[in-house]
Formats: structure tokens, C-alpha cells, sequence
């Protein structure tokens, strides 16, 4: 749980981009981190993957591949979003470091926050809402990041938050305090 001395300005439009295993607690941040700009009467968006994947990324897969174009698509409508003046607020797995770069020079690295949500992989299997951990522990073929397949932790992220510590306001403190005044 740490918050680096990289601080971003809210004159302009940013990205939060929430990456993290699967039940790691990505959606609950965004959600409520969401919630959080919008009482300061801020325009913002979510952009969740699960959502995505209903729509605009439905066409995609899970192979690495179809991972980070699942990536560069989003990072596109964030960019799309920041240019018209609205915060952009993702949760995705976002698995591989590559794909967290082009993701960043895609929005702009003066707009973009990543932040990761560091919840370890036992308690993200504890966890598991949409059963993924059991029917990866069943050996079926669904290619869990983090289990199946490769999940490449950020090495310099602007926000640490593991949510199996750190409440969702304590998270909200850490997320503002990334923020100049």
C-alpha cells in the first residue's frame, strides 16, 4: 500500500488504469474511486473489462494476442475520453507488462496512473465471485491469468493498493494523494 511522489494534476483529464488478478478487487476500486471524482463534480467513465467484454471486446479471446489488443483497445477509448475532457477509470486484468506500456503511450504518460491492485493470489482464489479459481483447479482449459497464464506484476506503479489490507477508503486516500491539490 504506497502511493508514489509522481503526482498528477486534475486540470486535465487522467487515466486510472486498475490492473490486478482476477478477484483482486479492481471493480470495487473503480467503482468507488469513480464515485469519488464524480462528488467533486468531475465527468468520468468506467470502463470495466467484464463489461467490455459483452461488447466493444467480445470478438476477443483470452491468448496472449487477444489479451493485448483487449489492452490497446481500451487504451484507445480512454485516450478518446481524455481528449474530450472526462476521466477515465479501468479495471483490467491487464496481464503483461508490453501491453501496460503501449497502454501508456497510447493515453499519454502525463494522464495515465496505473495503479495495482496487489491482493495476493490466495485470497483472490478465496475469493473467486465468478468461480474462475475452482474451474481453473478442475483443469479446465480457461487460461486464468495468474494460474493458467502469466500475470506480470507492474514494476514501477504510481499506486499500490492490496485490498486484502487496506479498506476501500483507506484505498481512496492513497488514490487522492497521488493527486497535486
Amino acid at each position: 500500500m504506497r502511493s508514489t511522489e509522481t503526482n498528477h494534476s486534475l486540470d486535465g483529464a487522467l487515466t486510472w488504469w486498475f490492473t490486478g488478478l482476477p478477484a483482486a478487487g479492481k471493480t470495487t476500486l473503480t467503482q468507488a474511486w469513480a464515485g469519488y471524482l464524480r462528488s467533486k463534480h468531475l465527468p468520468v467513465v468506467v470502463l470495466d473489462g467484464d463489461e467490455l467484454r459483452q461488447g466493444l471486446t467480445r470478438d476477443l479471446g483470452f491468448s496472449l494476442v487477444d489479451r493485448e489488443e483487449n489492452m490497446r483497445r481500451v487504451a484507445e477509448v480512454a485516450r478518446l475520453l481524455n481528449d474530450a475532457g472526462v476521466h477515465a477509470v479501468v479495471a483490467l486484468v491487464s496481464p503483461t507488462l508490453k501491453g501496460r506500456a503501449t497502454a501508456r503511450e497510447i493515453v499519454n504518460a502525463k494522464r495515465f496512473i496505473e495503479v495495482y491492485v496487489s491482493t495476493p493470489l490466495a485470497v483472490c482464489q478465496a475469493r473467486d465471485p465468478k468461480g474462475l479459481y475452482q474451474r481453473a483447479a478442475n483443469h479446465e482449459p480457461i487460461g486464468l491469468t495468474g494460474v493458467q497464464s502469466v500475470y506480470e506484476a507492474p514494476l514501477s506503479p504510481d499506486v499500490v493498493i492490496n485490498t486484502h489490507v487496506v479498506s476501500v477508503d483507506e484505498a481512496l486516500a492513497l488514490l487522492a494523494h497521488s493527486l497535486r491539490p
